[in-house]
């Protein structure tokens, strides 16, 4: 009988909380990495075992600051050098995502350029988690294990057993996932139809569809400073909505999203793990993607159907 292939899971800073429970889904311990800060800002990564001939999974998302991204670099290029057998980028929210094309001229493709850097830097395998766009997984050149977080949100909508759910989606970009969702939930689609003025400002909004004494569900990817969400919500409950609650993949909650979320019509904020929180918001509740990552760890080390991970 072949001897099964061993691995280890390795962790950033700013993502350790969340491989500690990988591991603890696994039953195994997390890697022993040190990463070396010096006093310029500079720091240096080495893997304090021996990883010759090992599967490495790097968990590291790679959110703002940019020193999230540059550690996952180190930890890839440190990992090449000391001959692992693979290196398994396990990067939960992809940082940069946003910048996907040529919004207007003379600008970078920000998520291009980062696929770039980790393909060069050594990666074998990405596992993450909702893309901002789904075409991004054909930036690698590297198979890309592209998870949901709907199988761990799904469940959590059924089991509010609201009376008259529907799904609303906050701008038409994110119709695709609402309409998923509404699907599977077999309950009514909401849109809502925005205009900017700049990033991170909305200017006006639309409600496309009926929310008259409804169970609002709205779902995105990503909330980062509120705006846009809020701003949704509060216009539900102008139309007639009864409840309001929102459901996100990644929360990085910047500046006011805070404070815009606890004065909003909504009653509960949703998202998962994938990035810290250290707000204080009570209407904040985060769901742990741990045993995903954990299940999808397990399957691309024997070899498995990735596809029993999704719900929808």
């Amino acid at each position: 009988m072949e001897e099964k292939k061993s691995f280890k899971v390795f962790s950033g800073t700013k993502s350790r909380y969340l491989a500690e429970k990988i591991c603890q889904q696994l039953g195994c311990e997390l890697g022993n990495l040190s990463i070396t800060n010096f006093s310029d800002g500079e720091f240096e990564v080495c893997f304090e075992e021996s990883i010759r001939g090992v599967d490495v999974f790097l968990v590291q998302s790679t959110f703002p600051n940019a020193d999230n991204l540059m550690e996952l670099l180190l930890m890839i290029d440190a990992a090449k050098r000391a001959s692992a057998r693979t290196i398994n980028a396990v990067v939960p929210y992809f940082g940069w995502a946003r910048q996907d094309r040529k919004s207007k001229p003379r600008v970078s493709i920000a998520a291009k350029l980062v696929a770039d850097m980790l393909s060069v830097a050594g990666i074998t395998r990405l596992i993450t988690m909702d893309l901002h766009a789904d075409q991004e997984q054909g930036f690698f050149n590297v198979p890309v294990d592209h998870l949901f977080a709907s199988s761990v949100i799904l469940p959590y909508i059924q089991s509010l057993k609201l009376e008259n759910l529907v799904i609303a989606t906050p701008d038409v970009g994110g119709s695709k996932r609402a309409s998923t969702y509404s699907k599977y939930l077999n309950c009514p689609l909401v849109l809502c139809n925005k205009t900017r003025k700049k990033a991170n400002e909305v200017a006006t909004m639309d409600i496309i569809g009926e929310v008259f004494d409804a169970d609002v569900v709205l779902v995105d990817d990503i909330i980062d400073t509120a705006g846009t969400i809020t701003k949704a919500a509060d216009l539900m409950k102008k139309n007639g909505a009864r409840s309001v609650r929102a459901f996100a993949s990644h929360g990085i909650m910047s500046g006011p999203a805070n404070e815009r979320v606890e004065a909003s019509a909504i009653e509960e904020m949703i998202f998962t793990d994938s990035i810290p929180y250290a707000g204080k918001c009570s209407k904040v509740k985060q769901l742990s993607i741990a045993p995903l990552l954990a299940k999808t760890i397990q399957c691309v080390e024997n070899n498995e159907s990735i596809s029993k991970q999704y719900l929808c």
